[in-house]
């Protein structure tokens, strides 16, 4: 059986995207800025609000961990996903997607709908979401492939388990038979929100402590109360032996385990940050994976969030990530 590159766990979501203006959301109470799971009656009441105004920009599969795959496959990279969807049209389609871009899963399908996220971007190109998690709140340790595992050099785990018992039991699983079979362990927080609701949960599913941690400066500091970007990266070290933490058009800064990076932000006019974050874990983990050092991953990781945001979408068009190994 071949090796594989990085074995992720996540969301899978079938993304709905719209362009809103400021006032959308103080008129339908919606949180600007963050991610919010919400019931399947009250996204289907905001889509019909957004319909009425304006239309559907783009619909695609999509979930956080699983756009970081996309990345690292269409990178040239080797990637497994574990998730859940229903038999339904969009489970269906978010399964052929994933084959066609090389990305493996396993898995049964669940009785449940497949899972959407309504995603909303504002004037000054901020993503909200609004997210029914469908068939992937049911994503459980029987879905894992440990053999799989086995032959991985990176499990990667979505925050967004934590808000799910099942899923927060697989991503746990998944860590401790990962650490026990010399497999690497990374996470990212995927929203600040998760930090404020879910914060005893989290620090469950990072339980002794994980190789790699993706973050934004705001996640740094909500999870260790710091103060400040300086004493968040002290307090990271407790309990990620290496951390990335972006910071939007400052760049980013990284740590290796001996010292601290700082990668500038890739210039560009950015009209939608929707999977900035996760085009930066995917072009990092690909980074890492095919033989690149921590700056090296930096800045290829840097490029491809700077296009993702560059233009609508989660994702690049897939001819473009080989492009930008070039660069």
């Amino acid at each position: 059986m071949q090796p594989i590159d990085v074995y992720g766990i996540g969301n899978a979501l079938v993304d709905i995207e719209y362009q809103v203006e400021d006032d959308f959301f103080p008129a339908h109470g919606v949180r600007r800025g963050v991610m919010t799971l919400v019931t399947h009656e009250r996204q289907e009441e905001i889509i019909a609000a957004l319909r009425a105004g304006g239309e559907m920009r783009k619909m695609m599969d999509g979930g956080s961990v699983a756009n970081s795959l996309y990345a690292i496959s269409n990178f040239g990279g080797r990637s497994f996903f574990s998730c859940k969807v229903a038999d339904d049209e969009a489970g269906n389609f978010y399964l052929r997607e994933l084959g066609q871009h090389g990305i493996r899963t396993c898995g049964d399908f669940h009785e449940v709908e497949t899972g959407r996220c309504l995603i909303m971007i504002s004037p000054d190109a901020e993503r909200t979401m609004y997210t029914f998690l469908g068939a992937s709140e049911f994503l459980s340790p029987a879905d894992l492939d440990f053999d799989a595992v086995r032959r991985s050099k990176y499990v990667y785990i979505e925050g967004y388990q934590v808000s799910s018992d099942s899923g927060r039991g697989a991503a746990i699983e998944l860590r401790k038979f990962a650490a026990e079979n010399g497999v690497r362990t990374a996470l990212t927080f995927s929203d600040p929100s998760l930090l404020e609701i879910f914060p005893e949960q989290m620090k469950e599913m990072l339980g002794d402590g994980i190789d790699l941690l993706f973050c934004n400066e705001q996640e740094a500091r909500l999870r260790t109360g710091a103060a400040d970007l300086g004493e968040a990266c002290v307090a990271l070290r407790s309990f990620a032996k290496q951390f990335v933490i972006t910071r939007g058009a400052k760049g980013s800064v990284l740590f290796d385990g001996n010292h601290f990076i700082e990668i500038d932000a890739h210039k560009v006019k950015a009209v939608d940050t929707t999977g900035a974050g996760d085009a930066y874990a995917g072009g990092f983990l690909y980074g890492l994976t095919s033989g690149r050092n921590f700056a090296e991953a930096g800045q290829l990781a840097s490029r491809a969030a700077g296009e993702v945001v560059s233009r609508f979408g989660p994702r690049l068009e897939a001819e473009t990530y080989g492009a930008l190994t070039k660069t």
